[in-house]
């Protein structure tokens, strides 16, 4: 059982590490504003770690004992990876084990091929978290160049409320992006304890109110086909059928293809689009050796 000794020494822990760090460390915006502390704010650190900025303070304090997924959390959003022993030490849970990290997402070689094969449609292989693990051509000609993005930047979710070029691109953003939302969240009741997970939503949190409200509300979406409105600033209006197709391997990975209806307006600008792209290898994040 922990002591008051022990919560104590555990707020302090948790006190200077987050003196030591910077908004910018953390892939946080910088604001205009003059911080009376050095590092983070309490309420910055409390939405990394996706937890009240209440049960945060109360931790400083000395005055609640953390929980080991709570103390995953803060591992992460105090970038503590490899630390993580002695954070659980302080907080008097020496019996538990932080968890190992989970390997990188391998792209399934069904899927290498399927995209390879794809070369007038725009299509993603989206992995846990909607993270981003391969896509084609076409699909760097309709969003963005996602080989120039570092491989940890690479997730829908965070483009769509974070890169400008994808987020102007929906014409109904708010739309699109809430129902993005309520994806994740479906997939958070999977698997509550990601610590990646709750990464993604503390800065997406911080980040943007109204990703904030729509993860409030706990609406979850499991649709795996819609419509997209698109303007792209090259070809002008697509309206584009959006299918996800599940892998029958147990593994998550999706394959998210966009088609547009044959001999439509959308059909030939979509044509002109991925014209005008080269053909290339579909790229995987799997092979990034910093992940």
């Amino acid at each position: 059982m922990t002591s008051d000794s022990d919560s104590r020494a555990l707020g302090a822990f948790l006190k200077a590490r987050r003196a030591q760090l910077t908004p910018r460390e953390c892939g946080l915006p910088e604001t205009d504003s003059a911080r009376r502390v050095a590092g983070l704010r309490r309420e910055e650190a409390a939405q990394l770690a996706a937890i009240s900025v209440d049960y945060y303070t109360r931790l400083e304090q000395g005055r609640v004992r953390a929980s080991v997924p709570v103390l995953t959390t803060l591992a992460r959003a105090l970038r503590l990876d490899d630390d993580q022993k002695y954070l659980y030490d302080l907080a008097g849970r020496a019996d538990a084990h932080p968890p190992r990290r989970r390997p990188a997402q391998r792209l399934r070689p069904a899927m290498r091929r399927l995209l390879d094969q794809l070369t007038e449609t725009p299509a993603l292989v989206l992995g846990e978290r909607l993270d981003i693990l391969a896509w084609n051509p076409a699909a760097t000609a309709l969003y963005t160049d996602f080989a120039a993005l570092p491989a940890n930047r690479r997730n829908y979710l965070r483009l769509l409320f974070t890169h400008p070029v994808v987020r102007q691109l929906h014409q109904d953003w708010a739309h699109d992006a809430r129902d993005a939302v309520a994806a994740l969240r479906m997939e958070a009741a999977g698997n509550p304890d990601d610590p990646d997970l709750a990464q993604l939503v503390g800065e997406l949190s911080l980040q943007d109110p109204d990703f904030r409200t729509w993860w409030a509300e706990h609406r979850v979406n499991s649709a795996s086909y819609g419509t997209k409105h698109y303007r792209h600033h090259l070809v002008g209006d697509l309206t584009l059928d959006c299918d996800t197709w599940t892998s029958p391997d147990g593994s998550g990975q999706r394959l998210m293809i966009l088609t547009a209806e044959p001999a439509s307006p959308s059909h030939d600008a979509l044509r002109i689009l991925t014209s005008w792209t080269t053909r290339q290898p579909s790229n995987d994040r799997s092979q990034d050796p910093t992940r």
